[in-house]
């Protein structure tokens, strides 16, 4: 089952919070039409920054493999991967083009689609917005853990079998 990411935009002016009409569910894994028509994805879904650099990564190459003489082949077997990665990568692009714009992620939701992502989603976060009330101001002190002596010698860390012990 797919996984999306759910952002909230900045809240529009003279609103306390965002309309939960505008939050975005990102899908992530593959996308085709960005691996097959990069620059058009990038364009429809508002991706400029993203646009620029890959036009200008793509004129770099496409300038030194015709500086070479490059044959189609050559051409072709560089441009392939590079689309593939766009395609592979294109929901962290959007994500974070979202998150410069001041979008906040507020989470993610697995669904069948995008429809049932959503229902999912805010299902749970009306549940949740009805059972927890808004926490206090209250200020948080944290303390930061403390050594107790020096390491010794025989400090392990992580889950690996004590020394001297038979695995």
């Amino acid at each position: 089952m797919p996984t999306y990411t759910v952002h909230e935009p900045p809240p529009t002016r003279g609103d306390a919070a965002s309309n939960p009409e505008r939050f975005l569910f990102v899908r992530d894994g593959f996308h085709f039409w960005a691996f097959a028509l990069a620059p058009l994805w990038l364009l429809v879904h508002r991706l400029w920054l993203a646009l620029v650099i890959y036009v200008a990564v793509s004129a770099v190459i496409g300038a030194a493999l015709y500086a070479t003489g490059a044959p189609l082949l050559a051409k072709t077997l560089v441009g392939l991967p590079i689309a593939l990665l766009i395609g592979v990568e294109a929901a962290a692009i959007w994500r974070w083009t979202l998150t410069r714009r001041g979008w906040k992620m507020l989470g993610f939701v697995v669904g069948d689609d995008a429809e049932a992502a959503e229902q999912r989603f805010f299902s749970e976060w009306t549940r949740m917005a009805r059972e927890v009330p808004p926490p206090a101001k209250a200020e948080l002190h944290f303390t930061a853990p403390m050594r107790r002596g020096p390491p010794s010698p025989t400090d392990i860390i992580g889950l690996f079998p004590e020394p001297g012990r038979s695995r």
